[in-house]
């Protein structure tokens, strides 16, 4: 069976290197450099180990060289992110990844297949619960899966960390410098990153620590960026991750490997917001100064031991055990929780978001089976989630404390019909329930001591059943055509849903908005290779009966669980101009419609809260010597009017042009970069601060030139 030629970048990359046990990869790495052919592309998110090019969806895989392109010029991961998926919504900038939609809904984030979103309370801190550095590849999933259960009813985002190399100490050292393009002392911030790793006998290993101080954003106008009071910030903050892996090989075939990844990110909390003017287009800007109330902070702890057996009575055989403590703390609302200190002094509360999660996964494959044309794969999933959302200063409880339970069991399949064609077909089976105390909700606005109205706890349950069926026809050498249909299974925000009660004799076992989200996904496209032309094609529909749509009242999020149907088309691919010289670039447009009178039909266009900008990006890869290679990309956000926004503040998204660049020299010892963000010092409000939140408080501008000087050694 013939596909496709495999590009350098996207979703064609030699990615199943980083999933090979560690005491293969250099004999792998040997093979390959002497054959000079690819191995096959094995993408780890997908449960059968599916291979890239093959599958009936859209998948992306945003390889190591890919990521250090784009750290060389920023570290903020939701940039990242929209710079290389498709229908990824343009970054907040800020310490949430709030109205980050991937194809207008919600992505599933995992480390190595341990969920990260937290499906109870969705604090849309998810994002940032690892260093990038600490990353050797992010597998993309497109549109809504079940494969990993809950949650992604937007896409599957995977960070796949690194591990070890061949030999017995292999050690990376990195430096970063960032400032703005004036060099304004308080607008310096530095990165340190240091790893080490290797084999000894049937042991492999690596530890990584990163730290990094952040300095003051500035936007094109040179004025220091507004900070967000309420969700936290990246700008003026400390973050640092301590990561570390140790395997070890039973025998050839088995394996056992322990993995844990510590993460904290902490505003420094030294300047206080300056209100924009939205009318006259003024945005918010920063002064120094001392906030109220505790400082926000992101922090995680993701624990991992997994199995792996590569030959159990013909199978393979995969066993994971995981737990992630999350925390996420927030600063004070402007008008929002108020009380009385014990000195008798008005004050407001923050809250503070809890969650701790244990799972288990178990995977069973065979291959091989109706002579060599089908393909199996089996499973049980297990998860259990504690989350709660409590008042920091008066220690009340703001989301009652709700534990989860989910139980899932998959088969899915692959069937060479024929030479040129392949059927996947899959099914889960979700059970899910909830267990919520009785409960008081709280009075946001006057004294959070005084209780709002009292709420009879309960058991809900909910079971699915989850179907995916798809087609991958190879036609010619050089082109083929996919189609696929598949299910998503999430829970809506159900913290957001229990603290937003507010009239009496509500009960949580009859509570609609607790119900959860089915999500259908229909997509179409082709892949298309041709000497030095590479690119997708794909059409999708993602639809619920019963979806959740985010709008804003009275300064606060609301979901409303109405039927939405959403479409759109990605567009991705690379050109090899030269053996030196190469372009990549992106197309997203997606739109979508909501049911906002309850009529079981459509009639509303979706906000730029939910629907991400119509995007196109270019890049330019450029290789002058065997010592230097260059990069520049540009994205360009097309204007776009949400006609049906009630409000007229939220209609009119004016687009803007980003354009980045970087160099990277390799020295006698090491290697220099250059990265420049923002090169032409574009001055724009950002999208989610035109269309996706109001208020004169929460009109932000973009980052200005920024420039990152790097340097890091292997040794």
């Amino acid at each position: 069976m013939s596909h496709p030629r495999q590009p350098r970048i996207t979703w064609l990359i030699p990615a199943v290197l980083s999933a090979l046990p560690a005491t293969a990869l250099a004999q792998s790495t040997t093979e390959q450099e002497s054959t000079n052919e690819l191995s096959p592309l094995v993408v780890t998110a997908t449960r059968n180990k599916s291979v890239a090019g093959e599958t009936p969806q859209k998948i992306t895989i945003i390889t190591r060289e890919q990521i250090e392109q784009q750290l060389a010029i920023t570290s903020d991961r939701g940039q990242i992110l929209s710079n290389l998926i498709p229908s990824y919504a343009p970054s907040h900038q800020k310490l949430t990844n709030s109205g980050e939609t991937f194809r207008g809904r919600a992505p599933l984030f995992m480390i190595d297949g341990v969920p990260q979103s937290n499906p109870l309370r969705d604090t849309s801190r998810d994002s940032y619960t690892i260093d990038l550095s600490m990353v050797e590849r992010i597998e993309v999933i497109h549109g809504a899966s079940a494969e990993h259960g809950l949650g992604a009813t937007g896409g599957i985002i995977n960070y796949v960390t690194k591990r070890a190399e061949a030999g017995t100490v292999n050690q990376h050292a990195g430096v970063r410098l960032t400032s703005d393009d004036d060099f304004e002392s308080e607008g310096i911030g530095y990165k340190l990153d240091y790893q080490i790793n290797g084999q000894r006998g049937d042991w492999d290993y690596l530890v990584g620590a990163t730290w990094q101080e952040r300095g003051v954003f500035f936007d094109g106008a040179d004025r220091p960026i507004g900070v967000e009071t309420i969700q936290g910030e990246i700008q003026d903050s400390t973050s640092y991750d301590l990561f570390t892996k140790l395997g070890y090989w039973i025998d050839a075939n088995q394996n056992i490997e322990f993995s844990a990844n510590r993460f904290e990110l902490e505003d420094h909390a030294d300047y206080v917001l300056v209100e924009g003017d939205r009318d006259r287009g003024i945005p918010a800007t920063a002064r120094k100064g001392t906030p109220p109330g505790e400082i926000p902070f992101n922090e995680s702890t993701t624990l991992s031991l997994s199995y792996a057996h590569a030959d159990w009575l013909g199978n393979e055989f995969d066993a994971q055990l995981y737990s992630q403590r999350f925390r996420a703390q927030f600063g004070t609302h402007p008008f929002a929780f108020p009380f009385v200190d014990d000195e008798g002094n008005d004050r407001l509360d923050q809250t503070r978001a809890e969650s701790d999660k244990l799972g288990a996964k178990f995977t069973l494959r065979r291959d091989g089976l109706l002579d060599d044309r089908l393909g199996l794969a089996t499973g049980i999933d297990l998860l259990e989630d504690e989350t709660r959302q409590m008042l920091v200063q008066t220690e009340r409880t703001y989301v009652p404390e709700t534990e989860f339970r989910n139980y899932a069991a998959f088969l899915q399949g692959d069937l060479e019909v024929l030479d040129s064609l392949t059927l996947h077909a899959g099914a889960r089976y979700e059970y899910a329930e909830l267990n919520v105390d009785d409960f008081s909700t709280i009075d946001r606005s006057t004294d959070v001591n005084n209780d709002l109205v009292s709420v009879d706890g309960g058991n809900p349950d909910f079971d699915e059943a989850l179907f995916n069926a798809g087609v991958v026809y190879q036609t010619t050498d050089w082109l083929q055509f996919f189609a696929n249909y598949s299910e998503g299974f999430g829970m809506p925000d159900v913290g957001r849903a229990l603290r937003g009660i507010s009239q009496p004799g509500q009960d949580v076992d009859t509570l609609l908005q607790l119900e959860p989200i089915v999500t259908e996904n229909y997509e179409f496209g082709t892949r298309f290779g041709w000497n030095r032309l590479n690119f997708e094609l794909s059409y999708y529909e993602s639809n619920s009966d019963l979806g959740e749509r985010l709008s804003e009242e009275n300064g606060v999020f609301v979901g409303n669980r109405e039927k939405t149907e959403i479409r759109g088309v990605d567009l991705s691919g690379e050109l090899q101009v030269t053996d030196a010289h190469g372009l990549d670039f992106t197309y997203a447009y997606s739109e979508g419609e909501s049911d906002t009178d309850g009529d079981g039909e459509v009639d509303t266009e979706l906000s730029g809260a939910n629907i991400p900008p119509e995007t196109l990006t270019l890049g330019w890869d450029a290789q002058w010597s065997d010592k230097l290679t260059s990069r520049v990309q540009g994205r360009y956000f097309f204007d776009r009017t949400f006609d049906e926004q009630d409000n007229e503040n939220l209609k009119r998204f004016d687009g803007y042009t980003l354009v980045d660049a970087s160099l990277a020299y390799q020295l006698p010892v090491g290697q220099a970069n250059l990265g420049i963000e923002n090169l032409l010092d574009e001055d724009y409000i950002t999208y989610r601060s035109q269309v996706g939140r109001d208020g004169d408080d929460r009109f932000f501008a973009g980052r200005g030139r920024t420039l990152t000087l790097g340097y890091q050694l292997d040794f």
